[in-house]
């Protein structure tokens, strides 16, 4: 229980109570880190349904301040990062040039607009998914876009000695097992997450050939960008079912 409350701590803003962990039991907390997505999908949707009782705009609006909120836009912030440092790749710069760019604290224009555009597809596709009363897909999106860190850790080599790494020895192959196996008993409801390991593999291969690794960044943006491709999925299968 200590590492989901520490893993809740770590990914959201939700109170909990105070507990101290050592490194290494804070390292395995992101065993822990699809659970999280699942509370976070619960939080979302109750916020959807209740803007849904003004309309449709409103309830995406609220289901995607809540989504922000209650992540401090953590995983925002790592997109930002990716897309400066993906810019600066375009031009040219060696791989030293890019970790420089992933550690500084300045947001650059690619930034700006990676993070405004994540934003406004994320309030559209809630509110196409809305207007057609498809709550649980907002329920099981965030779990299932949390199962990818995992997989990242253990398939990625870590860019520098920083929390990607710390993770890496602590996830086990019984843990990917188990959150494998629940994101199928997931796809049984919500069958657009099937795509899940489809953009989780897409997303971990541009980080090997664009960036050269993972870090918390790359983890960060990794989970925007799948949770907006699970919202597409779920409105794309809807529309040909």
């Amino acid at each position: 229980m200590k590492g989901l409350i520490a893993a809740i701590q770590f990914l959201t803003r939700l109170p909990t109570p105070r507990i101290a962990v050592t490194d290494a039991a804070f390292a395995r907390s992101m065993r822990w880190f699809p659970m999280v997505g699942l509370i976070l999908g619960l939080f979302i949707t109750m916020s959807a349904r209740l803007g849904c009782l003004i309309d449709g705009w409103t309830g995406a609006l609220l289901a995607l301040l809540t989504w922000v909120l209650l992540t401090g836009a953590l995983h925002l912030d790592g997109l930002g990062d990716i897309a400066d440092a993906a810019g600066a790749a375009h031009k040219g710069k060696d791989g030293a040039h890019l970790r420089a760019i992933l550690a500084d604290p300045h947001v650059g224009s690619f930034a700006v607009v990676a993070i405004g555009a994540q934003l406004v597809t994320k309030l559209v596709l809630l509110h196409a998914l809305l207007e057609r009363s498809l709550l649980l897909p907002l329920v099981l999106i965030p779990f299932a876009a949390r199962i990818a860190p995992l997989v990242w850790t253990r398939t990625l080599p870590p860019l520098h000695e920083g929390l990607g790494s710390r993770f890496r020895q602590f996830v086990r192959t019984s843990d990917l097992l188990i959150w494998s196996l629940s994101l199928i008993a997931a796809s049984c409801f919500v069958p657009a997450l099937v795509a899940t390991p489809l953009l989780l593999l897409l997303w971990g291969l541009w980080l090997r050939r664009r960036i050269g690794g993972i870090s918390g960044d790359g983890h960060g943006a990794g989970i925007e960008l799948i949770e907006s491709g699970l919202l597409l999925a779920s409105l794309l299968w809807a529309a040909l079912g």
